[in-house]
């Protein structure tokens, strides 16, 4: 075979390769329009399957090779655990729960919901899980916790032990998270209540004293 016909088979070999992949990009482009048209712009309809795969695809192609292979240097100490879950309820519980089902008010409103971390998110690496929670995801409602900085990194290394956790997660460590928890003035007000009445106190006393027996109320 002449080189001009090898040379002209590999062109139309790149065309054809070339073509195929714009094929590709306009068939998910035309798919991402009808599914976004379907409901709006509303968050309410629920993700179908075809959302659901089209967003797991460009997540897997979004996160680069090398933080896919990186690994958590940070051991699932005992300490390592506590730190990731006083960080988790107090920056994740409010879409993710504190047992990270995502079945909470806000985790439930989003779209693409909150996804259950016990579930198919434990298939992902530790790099993956380190990109995402480091750098967010867009158009979702996955914010970028991380700034670069080391203290970060520690912070959301932690984030990755105890995500690897969630699905050994005891009553008594929910138990502490719920009073990690941000809270409203009301709810502060009630818990400290509960807290001064199962110590004997009586709830809303100026001197937040015990009750003295011969005291008059």
């Amino acid at each position: 075979m002449s080189e001009g016909v090898r040379s002209r088979n590999a062109g139309q070999a790149a065309a054809v390769a070339l073509l195929t992949v714009l094929a590709v990009i306009g068939a998910v482009a035309l798919i991402a329009g009808i599914v976004a048209l379907r409901g709006g712009i509303s968050a309410r309809p629920e993700p179908t399957e075809i959302e659901e795969g089209i967003a797991e695809t460009l997540r897997s192609f979004g996160i680069p090779g090398p933080a896919k292979r990186l690994t958590n240097p940070v051991r699932p100490s005992p300490e390592a655990l506590a730190a990731g879950r006083a960080h988790f309820a107090d920056h994740c519980a409010v879409c993710h729960a504190n047992d990270g089902s995502g079945k909470t008010e806000m985790g439930r409103a989003l779209n693409p919901r909150a996804p259950d971390l016990r579930g198919e998110s434990q298939e992902l690496t530790d790099g993956e899980l380190f990109y995402i929670i480091e750098n967010g995801v867009r158009f979702t409602g996955m914010p970028a916790w991380g700034d670069g900085s080391e203290e970060s990194h520690r912070e959301n290394w932690n984030l990755v032990a105890f995500i690897r956790h969630l699905p050994q997660l005891s009553a008594e460590e929910k138990l502490e998270m719920e009073r990690l928890n941000p809270k409203g003035p009301d709810e502060w007000r009630e818990m400290q209540e509960n807290e001064e009445f199962l110590q004997g106190k009586e709830p809303g006393r100026p001197d937040g004293g015990a009750h003295r027996h011969g005291e008059s109320r």
